[in-house]
């Protein structure tokens, strides 16, 4: 569709201001070229438009940043944990200072609406803040043994260089669950973000190395790249790197997995999410559609827990569907800046390009399709769009993909257990949910033979999940946990200790030698 330019989007003049003064005030002094330099385009999904180019991390440079953080692990691994916890309360200090500027810089370079970058932005004050605590918990345990006058016990100590590579969805965030606790547990750390979001990571660095020196840690303990794919394979083949944190696509992780195992690496993988939710002839249908519209339309539906499938019983399918269609109706899709938006642009052409291709085989697929047209805001560099309900006469083809875009297909069932097998049917198993006023339902969702997934909610929308719990999926969205509960475990290595506090010499199961 042509689409014609409208004021109702800042220009690309006011937009590149924002980003210096958001920049200048985290302190961030750098050089940013013009827009065709040679580099990464700092682009907008606002407009479409080119702000500055960022300069690419060269290999030499690179090679340099991942020396100097294992350099600086042999110092970081023998400071006390609390000490190294007082340079994550720091960064959260600041990170509370430079809240407004840091969202600023998401909305700009993400498209995220400003309650969703400030709630972004939160998340990393809010992890920081559980791993200030954590740095006073890096409990082991002391298990009793089979042999008289010993002890056995297990102790957690620093893994080594934690490589993290991150996704345009969430450029903040995603960042700080692993930069947080891997530094409270003693590993260095060397992000390389989303080519799509160069600017935001600026911001970071230019924050964590400020509270580096506020507390007088070492700079290096914290080191950015930025570049394309070639960058992000030198943190997957370097044997210094001891742990590969990485979020994007299942094909991405399918290449990624095999490499790092393949030196003997540890990995820690969020890929793909197909997310779902049962909604029940019990359900409280007022609250369930409020968190359904912000699961599959927040962000656009660019987060990987956003919910993609709506499995509805038989009996108020219609009911719902109606329900959605007209909140739906009634959301305002535009400048993700202004107050009143609550749906922005999508991140680029490619992903609008896949949404018209998704819903076209949907259709093909016998798909009756409301919404899902292009919206006049801006220009054709920008990509706005109406969130789209899309009723499936069965979850076939197009319903096992994960589409990055406000799509929800919605199919029927009969019986709860039907219900669980539709939910559990697709190769991911990120984010599950079930609205249901029925305890039996409820439980029946979280017991073994429900939901597959490494989230299972109960009367709550599949995403906006808090740090506190360990974030992460099962199957083919990689296995991995981040954030809170005990996800600090998988930067650390474990050692079994036995000590021997008696003057004998007795051996374990029993065994007599000599």
């Amino acid at each position: 569709m042509t689409t014609m330019a409208t004021p109702t989007l800042p220009t690309v003049e006011d937009l590149r201001t924002r980003a210096l003064d958001a920049l200048h005030a985290v302190g961030f002094h750098g050089d940013l070229g013009t827009p065709g330099e040679h580099g990464l385009q700092a682009s907008t999904p606002i407009t479409g438009e080119v702000l500055f180019t960022v300069p690419d991390t060269t290999a030499e440079e690179a090679e340099r940043a991942i020396a100097e953080a294992a350099r600086a692990f042999t110092t970081w691994r023998t400071t006390p944990a609390p000490v190294r916890g007082a340079l994550v309360g720091r960064l959260g200090e600041l990170l509370v200072a430079h809240k407004t500027d840091l969202a600023a810089l998401v909305t700009l370079e993400a498209g995220k609406i400003t309650s969703e970058a400030l709630g972004e932005v939160q998340e990393m004050i809010d992890v920081c803040q559980f791993a200030v605590g954590l740095s006073r918990q890096l409990y082991g345990k002391t298990i009793a043994s089979e042999r008289p006058g010993h002890r056995l016990m297990e102790t957690w100590h620093p893994l080594g260089v934690v490589g993290v590579i991150t996704a345009f969805n969430f450029p903040v965030a995603v960042w700080a669950w692993n930069a947080a606790v891997a530094l409270v547990c003693g590993d260095t750390v060397v992000w390389k973000p989303s080519e799509l979001t160069p600017l935001t990571a600026l911001a970071c660095q230019a924050l964590i190395e400020r509270a580096a020196r506020d507390v007088g840690a070492p700079p290096e303990v914290s080191r950015l790249i930025q570049g394309g794919r070639e960058i992000g394979e030198r943190l997957v083949d370097d044997p210094r790197v001891a742990l590969l944190s990485a979020t994007g696509s299942v094909r991405m992780g399918r290449q990624v997995g095999p490499r790092v195992a393949q030196r003997f690496g540890k990995v820690l993988l969020e890929l793909g999410g197909n997310n779902a939710a049962i909604v029940t002839p019990s359900a409280d249908l007022e609250l369930a559609v409020r968190a359904i519209v912000f699961s599959a339309a927040g962000t656009a539906g660019q987060r990987c827990t956003t919910l993609r499938r709506l499995i509805v019983h038989s009996s108020i399918a219609d009911d719902v569907v109606q329900r959605i269609a007209a909140a739906y109706r009634q959301l305002p899709v535009g400048d993700p800046f202004a107050d009143d938006t609550l749906v922005g642009p999508l991140i680029h052409e490619t992903a609008y390009r896949d949404m018209v291709r998704a819903l076209e085989i949907a259709r093909a697929d016998g798909a009756e399709v409301i919404g899902g047209e292009r919206r006049d805001v801006g220009d054709e560099s920008a990509y706005y769009v109406a969130p789209t309900v899309v009723r499936m006469p069965a979850q076939t083809g197009i319903v096992h993909a994960e589409t990055f875009a406000p799509i929800l297909y919605v199919m029927t069932y009969e019986t709860l257990d039907e219900a669980i097998a539709m939910n559990n049917a697709v190769p991911q198993g990120l984010s599950s949910s079930i609205f249901t006023l029925d305890m039996r339902e409820a439980e029946r969702f979280l017991a073994a033979d429900g939901s597959d997934c490494g989230i299972a909610n109960v009367n709550i929308g599949t995403s906006g999940a808090e740090i506190g719990g360990a974030f992460g999926g099962e199957k083919q969205t990689g296995g991995g946990r981040e954030s809170g509960s005990d996800s600090w475990k998988a930067y650390m290595r474990r050692s079994t200790n036995t000590i021997n506090y008696s003057t004998e010499l007795p051996l374990a199961q029993g065994v007599h030698f000599g």
